[in-house]
């Protein structure tokens, strides 16, 4: 028995604990549920053939975990922080607006609403129906209620079942997604955990499913309190290389479609450096040598971030445990961000 086993979990963190536990069912009871709001988004990107994915901490992750799902269906998707269109904005006419936020409350979906009125094609995304979003805009609202543990997890969950609605009625088959909610059978991370102990920061990274490595990034970020942050493999490709060592954690996430080749390149390369490399591997193809993999039935898409989210949220939980006495305690945060 690990020492952070014997320790008492602080309420922050059994809070998390009792979200988690729920998040499976409530994603397919949301997915079920969202069939009317879903075939009206659906209709409007049939319409405009653009989507403009708005939202803040993790909702912007889910937005650029999406982007590439509907990009692949022909929908010019763009995922941007909400704060950013706010400053710098993007023209909203002509695009069919998601505007997501588990609270519906956040300080800067109510400024743009009262900023741009919103338009005939804006649609909400929220855990609460009783929410200001969901008074202003046609809302695909997630089962259970709002999330009330600090840091995402099933409102990630959630949110992206929400988008497998949407995604099914513009085609996609959303079965594979579904079965792998369905799935509770999880690989060990006791490697993975013990691989990253002894580091200062982590950088997560991946190419398809580079919005799975930023959702994993902001909740070790929140949780462990220390510097750990997301890189598409490109761009991490692209000089931020030189910071690499045996106390920078690597995490990257690897899936079966063609950007795999790129994230086995990848993990390649950073074994080399020394760093700790683990990866969240969907992809069927061989492990890479000197990496920690966590082995996943190859899948892509929402089936894949569907397969890894549960255990990145583990992982993010058990490194924060490890450096952490109040994990899940914001001590300089809200969990409903109510200024700018």
């Amino acid at each position: 028995m690990t020492m952070s086993e014997q320790r008492t979990r602080p309420p922050g963190l059994v809070a998390i604990d009792r979200e988690m536990a729920r998040q499976r069912a409530d994603a397919i009871a949301s997915f079920h549920g969202a069939g009317g709001v879903a075939a009206e988004v659906a209709a409007s990107l049939r319409r405009t053939g653009q989507l403009l994915l708005l939202g803040m901490g993790g909702s912007h992750a889910v937005g650029r975990a999406v982007e590439p799902l509907y990009r692949a269906l022909g929908i010019d998707a763009i995922a941007v922080p909400l704060s950013e269109q706010l400053g710098q904005p993007l023209k909203i006419e002509g695009r069919t607006i998601l505007v997501t936020s588990q609270s519906g409350e956040s300080a800067e979906v109510l400024r743009w609403f009262a900023e741009t009125g919103g338009t005939p094609d804006t649609f909400g995304l929220t855990l609460e129906d009783g929410s200001f979003l969901a008074r202003n805009a046609p809302c695909l609202v997630g089962a259970g209620g709002t999330e009330l543990a600090f840091a995402a997890t099933r409102s990630l969950t959630i949110s992206l079942a929400l988008h497998l609605a949407v995604l099914a009625e513009l085609g996609d088959d959303p079965a594979s997604a579904l079965a792998a909610l369905e799935d509770r059978q999880e690989p060990d991370i006791g490697s993975a955990v013990t691989a990253l102990s002894g580091v200062s920061a982590v950088v997560t990274s991946g190419r398809r499913l580079q919005g799975v490595a930023e959702a994993l990034a902001l909740g070790l970020t929140e949780l462990s309190r220390r510097p750990c942050f997301s890189l598409e493999g490109g761009q991490l490709r692209h000089g931020p290389m030189e910071m690499l060592q045996p106390d920078m954690g690597v995490v990257l996430f690897r899936g079966d479609d063609p950007t795999g080749q790129l994230v086995t390149a990848m993990a390649v390369s950073t074994v080399e450096t020394g760093a700790p490399v683990v990866v969240f591997d969907s992809s069927g193809e061989p492990p890479v040598k000197g990496a920690v993999t966590l082995a996943f039935p190859p899948s892509t898409g929402v089936a894949a971030i569907f397969r890894m989210l549960s255990v990145a949220q583990r992982l993010m939980i058990a490194f924060a445990w490890e450096r952490v006495d109040d994990v899940g305690t914001p001590v300089r945060t809200t969990k409903i961000t109510r200024s700018e």
